[in-house]
């Protein structure tokens, strides 16, 4: 239960910084997408389902809030964590390496499926420019972000574990 309740204030003060403060923080018109951060970390660190459903969760919320089509965002991400779920066993908490390099492989194909389902289908074929002005820079700036956000969703994970332990 006491993961359940800091995995939903996990998801809701990245959603808060997300569309808030990063709107503000935003470079080349691009913020960091802190809720990918989140799903790949729970897919990492908890399994494939967890991932899932943080996924879910996240893509609904943004969903809600900013898309046009109901349950785009939420399969992206669900699609990421799940597929990140996958690393869960070669995952060692104190190396940043995995973690950083499965967040930029998560943001291209982010990006990659958003492309496709949002210009893609509607005739707008210049990838390369897309990606050059959304897709690098969103890149790099979410791996950035991503070093120092892991790091404390890594110390929650292992206080919560450590707790769950304890009761048990």
């Amino acid at each position: 239960m006491k993961r359940f309740v800091v995995v939903i204030i996990e998801i809701l003060i990245c959603f808060l910084l997300q569309t808030t403060v990063f709107q503000w923080l935003a470079l080349a018109h691009v913020t960091p997408n802190l809720l990918l951060i989140l799903t790949v970390a729970a897919g990492l660190m908890r399994g494939r389902t967890q991932g899932l459903t943080v996924g879910f969760v996240c893509g609904l919320l943004i969903d809600f809030c900013y898309g046009e089509v109901l349950g785009l965002y939420a399969l992206i991400y669900m699609l990421i964590g799940y597929l990140n779920g996958f690393s869960h066993r070669i995952f060692v908490k104190d190396d940043l390496t995995i973690p950083i390099l499965l967040v930029g492989i998560s943001q291209f194909v982010y990006f990659f499926l958003f492309y496709v389902f949002e210009f893609l289908l509607i005739g707008k074929l210049n990838i390369l420019f897309y990606f050059v002005r959304i897709g690098l820079p969103g890149i790099v700036y979410t791996v950035a972000v991503s070093i120092v956000l892991y790091k404390i969703l890594n110390i929650i994970n292992t206080r919560v574990d450590r707790n769950e332990e304890e009761e048990v």
